[in-house]
């Protein structure tokens, strides 16, 4: 496989293993005979008559993957085009290399352009529009390419299907022609393509006038963002609106590497997570060209919708505008009336909604940013209003509501002897009438425990701009400019029309507010502007200071002071609609846009700073702990909680496990706690990477340490992957460390902090790994089994097993003078394999691998240190279907008995 380089430091990359996981080769008729014809936009493409037509994605199938279940039916309103083949080689360089400067290796032009990026394929496409002087279906805030220039990062990229543009078929168009165009018998498999990739169009199946390759030679990007399927009918589908928490996308056919009858029309991916930067040697693109109408997204929650929210910066921009990962911002989606929340503190920036039947308006976050605080009235408007306390997550759980007869506007704050209070008002009126005004009041609620205390007036008046700290002056808009200052209402602005109105959470006192172009604010800012164009900022009496002009072509709404330099804002466009949030830093005049969508109404932002330690030790934050950065794989990310884990248990952990998703998968230390086990497996399977970190890592820090365990993959040792360079680039964390010499004679608390708070992962992989590193994996079945590559190993990949047996060997007597115990798993594979010539799925002859498993039993009988735990037996194991997930990963059912024989022979040791 093509190895990659990045430019945050100089080591090869290599792409993750991935190979198709599909459940049978059955088609049933779930799509009517397209038409193709000649009327396309290009010449290497097809227009498809799909206007009126239907599609079904998906299967009924209970073996099937979670995501292809349940099937759904897809119907059109459009046509579209396609492209008769996939990019090849020589279209794709002629096109990135002056554009971006992007050149594949082609051994032959017209082979598939592989080994490419999802964003590579979306910058391709895009070319291509501006080719044809076309519009872009693609827009995008930065881009990062590594240093071979593929992309591996898009920072806000948003797919517009309005554009009349070149792009990736969506899964439902690609389908739709696969159904047409599907014969995987006659296509470049694994039977007949020598294991490589072939010139387009060159199977048996190939036919004029219908699009070639759609089930083998490469597997293919489509469009979409991956997203579980519903028992419903769509028009127009284009995907879920985002990745989730992991960001996964879709790969749909099968390659040269798979077996043909293992690979369906249904299936949409790999056994490993696919996202925007993976890149292989066996997945390519075709282009689409054409608008989608009246586009539709579905959710995982299976609710369907015609709009999106649009994140616009990823974690990085964040922690560099804010100062920490930390941050928080929640809002209400005014199309949807839900309260709807982005949460950076973890690597992928995705918009959660929490979806019932209660309006929220005006969200506040608690200062520990667990929970938010909302009600169901808007200011300036009349009527009864109740506020809500939830917590903050998918779910919006453990709803509390406040039992008094109306409360609006909730904001929190800390009271000077600690306790956590709600402020809020008995009315958010518009506040014109004094009178009225009044005979309203400001009140506060103590919060602890998930509980409302008893509610506490303040004063009277409605002031739910703020209230400092002191209680000396607060502050309300909603038509004027009210305040009271040390308990005397008085109106500031001479009285003119002003709204939005915010107190500072510091003690400088300071309002921001929103006017309608005012003669004050006018007069300040020496210049005429038209209702909440600007932005004001005035002093602890009412005196103006600042002001911040809108962007061109917007103005302000629904600002929020955020801490003493930043401010939270809605942009609205002309037509008066909602349409982004963007944080400012009226300090410094900068500002950063962090979401789009249709009616984005009420941001809260919520950020917290790190606690500086107290030792002299000097750490640098931009590399300490660093152990990812924004754009980075799925091996990358779960590294990165390993690597958190490792330094949280490094004193209690006893038992330390290395490997592949063997182990990871395999072995479950929280079935036996007493025992201190740490997992720090994790997928991709390379024996040099983990013995850099047993290495490196573990024998600095061996003083708890009895046993090292580690998995024996003696199918894939054949050298031609990389992942130690793949993990020690995922961020500059791991060269510090080697640089402070792993830490080997001392760990400063800070150090351990930074750590924490480095650049985090996804919250799916966070909340996947247990706090020692276990993994919960469904039971499955051992088959089908898929040889993925030739069993017989060229005589460079025999030297390759070979010296990795040897560095493993080498490692474990390096354990034996520290008196550490040294495990070897080789883990039960498909009995199937037994019918083969391969040993597992990624090939070596049974026969070689017999005699590597004979040196080790050997060493096994000759040192007391090393243990050889065999569970494969060439297949002659007790693991049952029910213990395996697939062919060569245990269930946690198989888990269950792994681990017990691994604490049968712990108990044995000295």
């Amino acid at each position: 496989m093509k190895k990659v380089s990045l430019t945050i430091i100089s080591f090869v990359i290599p792409v993750a293993v991935m190979f198709l996981l599909a459940c049978s080769n059955s088609v049933a008729p779930l799509s009517p005979e397209v038409e193709f014809d000649g009327d396309a936009v290009a010449d290497d493409m097809y227009h498809v008559r799909s206007k009126g037509m239907f599609v079904t994605l998906g299967t009924d199938d209970a073996t099937a993957k979670a995501d292809e279940r349940p099937q759904m039916k897809v119907s059109f309103d459009y046509d579209f085009d396609i492209g008769s083949h996939e990019v090849t080689c020589g279209e794709f360089n002629e096109l990135m290399q002056n554009e971006y400067g992007l050149v594949l290796d082609c051994e032959d032009k017209q082979l598939p352009a592989v080994n490419i990026t999802y964003y590579d394929a979306v910058l391709f496409a895009n070319a291509r529009s501006k080719a044809f002087a076309k519009d872009t279906a693609y827009t995008y805030v930065k881009i990062l390419f590594d240093v071979e220039r593929h992309c591996i990062g898009m920072e806000g990229l948003a797919f517009h299907p309005e554009a009349n543009a070149f792009r990736l078929p969506t899964e439902a168009e690609w389908s739709l022609v696969a159904f047409s165009a599907w014969n995987p018998q006659k296509s470049w498999f694994s039977s007949n393509s020598g294991y490589r990739l072939h010139p387009v169009c060159t199977s048996e199946s190939s036919k004029k006038g219908i699009p070639c390759d759609m089930a083998g030679n490469a597997m293919e990007w489509v469009n979409d963002w991956s997203g579980n399927f519903k028992d419903t009918v769509l028009q127009n589908y284009v995907g879920a609106p985002d990745g989730g928490g992991i960001g996964k996308r879709i790969v749909k056919g099968g390659s040269w590497r798979n077996d043909a009858s293992l690979v369906n029309i249904f299936s949409r991916g790999d056994i490993y997570t696919v996202t925007s930067s993976t890149r292989a040697d066996y997945v390519g693109f075709r282009l689409a060209y054409g608008s989608i109408p009246n586009p539709s997204w579905m959710g995982n929650d299976g609710v369907i919708s015609d709009s999106r929210i649009i994140p616009l910066t990823n974690s990085s921009s964040i922690k560099s505008f804010m100062g920490t990962y930390k941050t928080i911002l929640a809002f209400r989606n005014d199309v949807t009336g839900n309260l709807a929340f982005i949460d950076y503190s973890f690597g992928n920036v995705f918009v959660i909604e929490i979806k019932d039947t209660l309006d929220s308006y005006h969200p506040d976050i608690s200062p520990d940013g667990g929970r938010v605080a909302f009600c169901t009235g808007l200011e300036g408007v009349s009527g009864e209003s109740s506020v809500y306390v939830r917590d903050l997550n998918e779910n919006g759980s453990n709803l509390v509501k406040l039992d008094v007869e109306s409360a609006a506007i909730p904001r929190w704050r800390v009271l000077e002897n600690g306790d956590t209070v709600i402020v809020y008002v008995t009315s958010s009126a518009n506040n014109k009438d004094a009178s009225a005004f009044a005979q309203s009041a400001t009140w506060q609620v103590k919060f602890s425990d998930g509980k409302f205390g008893v509610p506490e007036k303040l004063f009277d008046g409605a002031y739910h701009g703020g209230v400092s700290y002191d209680n000396q002056l607060a502050v309300t808009g909603a038509r004027l400019l009210r305040a009271r200052v040390h308990g005397r209402d008085t109106v500031w602005y001479g009285g003119e029309q002003a709204c939005n109105v915010s107190l500072a959470k510091d003690s400088s006192k300071r309002t921001l507010f929103l006017d309608f172009g005012g003669t004050q604010g006018r007069q300040f800012a020496k210049k005429k502007y038209s209702s909440h164009e600007v932005l004001l900022i005035a002093d602890s009496t009412g005196k103006l200071k600042k002001t911040f002009t809108a962007p061109i072509g917007m103005t302000f709404d629904h600002t929020e002071w955020v801490n003493d330099s930043l401010v939270v804002a809605t942009l609205v466009n002309d037509n008066g609609a909602h349409v982004q949030l963007v944080a400012l830093n009226v300090v410094g005049g900068t500002m950063l846009n962090l979401a789009e969508g249709s009616e984005l109404w009420h941001p809260c932002l919520w950020v917290r700073h790190s606690v500086k330690s107290n030792e002299d030790f000097v750490i640098e934050l931009d590399s300490a702990g660093v152990y990812l950065s924004e754009f980075h794989d799925v091996e990358q990310s779960r590294y990165r909680v390993k690597m958190g884990l490792y330094w949280k248990n490094l004193k209690t952990t006893e038992v330390i496990l290395f490997g592949s998703s063997r182990m990871e998968r395999g072995v479950n230390p929280d079935l036996y706690l007493e025992w201190n086990m740490l997992n720090m497996a994790v997928s991709g399977i390379d024996p040099v990477r983990d013995m850099y970190f047993i290495r490196n890592y573990v024998f600095n820090h061996s003083d708890e340490i009895k046993a090292i365990v580690f998995s024996i993959d003696l199918d894939s040792w054949r050298g031609l992957e990389d992942h130690l360079s793949l993990i020690v680039s995922a961020g500059p964390g791991y060269v510090y460390d080697m640089n402070h010499n792993y830490w080997a004679d001392y760990v400063p608390e800070s150090f351990l902090d930074a750590v924490e708070n480095s650049y985090p992962a996804e919250k799916v992989v966070v909340d996947a790994i247990t706090q020692r590193g276990g993994f919960y994996t469904p039971s499955q079945s051992w088959n089908p089994i898929e040889i993925l590559v030739d069993s017989v190993y060229s005589d460079m990949e025999m030297e390759n097993l070979d010296f990795r047996l040897d560095h493993v060997i080498e490692t474990f007597q390096m354990a034996k003078e520290k008196n550490i115990y040294f495990i070897g798993i080789i883990f039960p594979l498909s009995p199937e394999f037994k019918n083969t010539g391969s040993f597992g799925p990624y090939g070596l002859q049974r026969s070689e691998a017999q005699k590597r498993i004979e040196r080790l039993d050997s060493l096994d009988k000759a040192e007391k240190y090393f243990i050889l735990m065999d569970e494969n037996k060439m297949g002659n194991h007790d693991y049952s279907n029910e213990m395996a997930f697939d062919d060569d990963h245990l269930s946690s059912k198989g888990a269950e008995k792994m681990t017990a024989r691994l604490v049968s022979i712990l108990k044995t040791l000295e």
